[in-house]
């Protein structure tokens, strides 16, 4: 390890059931002078539709993490902390009674965090969360693609009036101008809509889809080229639900539906994301009250030690 890294603690002398409570027990971001990439907790769970408590998800995906042991992923031939700097930046002090005053906290705060050599993966809280760090995300990088693994679409209009909500941020994202035209792509939809309308609007809103349906016929290689021709050399955020993930591989989530990716299947994906151009991501959508022998949270903290081996790849 380059003497400037400071790693995680390391599990052969202190237990992985032991020591900081930090992502990964990676150092606190206060520990060190500078950094590559910072985990930020935004534990909000105000715009959900039907399950809550997404608000614990950032503190169940950390102590999953103590799980995993982070020094070398063989699949990726990466030692990713002895190659970037990553820390935990803590959470945002989120607003759980307005909807609103807490995109402003997430977007203030997730602002400090990124710049052109900074980069931020995000643990959730709902999906409403997303809009708020893509205001930060463009404020420094302009308008961005999205890669979307999510079992819904997210651009509905409203719920109950209510115009930002984990169900409605992607047609916000769209209303704002934070997103390249006709460069996003969801992946892994299914289940049944409201109307057909719903389909017809996101096609209007730049989005192409992968449905979980469609990744039978697919496969991981033409699913990753269709995400790289959307992509193409542009910047993008990659957004993950967790609830892209079948029941069965993570129960503990808003809302479940049936017939998603394996746990095998979406790690394959996104280790076969591009690298270069992934400005930031998020995993969203863990409800532990939901989870069994936290199956869930294990999932959420894996793949963002994942997306954190990509950008040490591209360093």
């Amino acid at each position: 390890m380059s003497e400037n890294i400071i790693g995680p603690v390391d599990g052969t002398k202190v237990p992985r059931f032991a020591g900081e409570s930090t992502f990964a027990r990676l150092p606190r971001i206060d520990q060190v002078s500078d950094y590559d990439v910072a985990v930020l907790g935004a534990p909000f769970d105000g715009g959900v539709s039907f399950r809550p408590g997404a608000r614990f998800g950032p503190t169940a995906i950390r102590q999953a993490s103590r799980h995993l042991r982070p020094a070398y992923h063989p699949d990726l031939q990466i030692a990713p902390f002895r190659t970037i700097q990553a820390v935990d930046a803590g959470d945002v002090p989120c607003n759980p009674f307005d909807i609103d005053s807490a995109l402003k906290q997430i977007n203030e705060v997730s602002a400090e965090y990124i710049s052109d050599s900074h980069k931020l993966v995000t643990l959730g809280g709902d999906h409403t969360i997303t809009l708020g760090i893509l205001r930060s995300m463009v404020a420094v990088h302009g308008p961005i693609a999205v890669i979307h693994f999510d079992a819904h679409l997210d651009t509905w209009d409203t719920y109950f009036g209510a115009e930002r909500t984990h169900g409605t941020f992607m047609r916000r994202a769209f209303e704002e101008g934070l997103l390249i035209e006709d460069s996003s792509l969801h992946v892994g939809i299914r289940g049944p809509l409201y109307d057909r309308s719903d389909l017809d609007d996101d096609k209007r809103f730049g989005f192409s889809t992968v449905r979980a349906s469609d990744f039978d016929r697919m496969g991981v290689d033409e699913v990753i080229g269709l995400a790289k021709q959307r992509v193409g050399d542009q910047p993008y955020y990659l957004s993950i639900d967790i609830d892209v993930l079948d029941p069965a591989f993570a129960p503990g989530t808003g809302t479940p539906e049936m017939g998603g990716f394996t746990s095998r299947e979406l790690l394959s994906m996104v280790r076969a994301l591009p690298r270069d151009q992934m400005v930031g991501a998020d995993i969203v959508e863990v409800s532990p009250a939901y989870d069994h022998a936290e199956i869930t949270s294990l999932a959420a903290a894996t793949l963002s030690y994942e997306i954190m081996s990509l950008m040490a790849l591209a360093k």
